[in-house]
């Protein structure tokens, strides 16, 4: 069975709008195609042990990744790593290098729906610079939502990191992408189309 991995942002969690909205989705018109929101903790080597693990339990059956914000850094993580596996990633104002705005976190944090208490640490940055791609090398397998009016990433970096791939760029809306159900239709039909062709697939999609 395909799975669909929703990564939420930074300091969020799978009670995002964004993720219960791609889950209610997915559930009624791709109900063959399992979905996983993962709980992301806000360090980066203990994040990517749990997609990796997570990942290669389901390899090599299709596996989709749909990320925003911070989740869109860990997406292209994800799909840089398993490049041979054709990963498809959608992002969703995705961060770029996100280590360079790290720092106003160092200290005790709480997260944003639990409240959970959480520290941040300069070493924790680093992590963030280790895992960053170096460059994006399968830009057919990517699809980047831009909305111009992100207050807190400027979309241009975005725009410049992933040149070469599929690029929706709206004018205004917020960081939260204003209006993100009305895509999940691309976003479907955009994944299916990453599938490597398999006819013993096409029916559970």
């Amino acid at each position: 069975m395909p799975t669909l991995l929703y990564l939420h942002g930074f300091n969020s969690s799978p009670e995002s709008a964004k993720a219960q909205q791609t889950q209610q989705w997915f559930k009624q018109n791709a109900p063959g195609i399992e979905f996983i929101c993962p709980s992301l903790p806000p360090y980066a080597d203990q994040a990517m042990a749990l997609l990796c693990e997570i990942v290669e339990a389901r390899l090599p059956e299709p596996v989709f990744v749909i990320g925003s914000s911070m989740g869109g850094f860990y997406a292209s993580c994800l799909a840089e790593r398993y490049a041979e596996f054709a990963i498809g990633a959608v992002l969703i104002n995705p961060a770029v290098s996100p280590a360079r705005g790290l720092d106003k976190w160092l200290g005790e944090n709480s997260n944003y729906h639990s409240g959970e208490t959480w520290f941040f640490e300069e070493h924790h940055i680093a992590e963030y610079q280790r895992w960053d791609p170096t460059a994006i090398k399968n830009t057919n397998n990517y699809l980047v939502l831009l909305q111009s009016g992100d207050e807190v990433l400027d979309y241009r970096d975005a725009e410049q990191r992933y040149q070469g791939c599929k690029i929706i760029l709206e004018s205004g809306g917020d960081h939260s992408f204003i209006d993100y159900h009305r895509h999940l239709e691309i976003i479907h039909q955009f994944l299916l189309s990453t599938v490597p062709s398999n006819p013993q697939l096409q029916p559970d999609l």
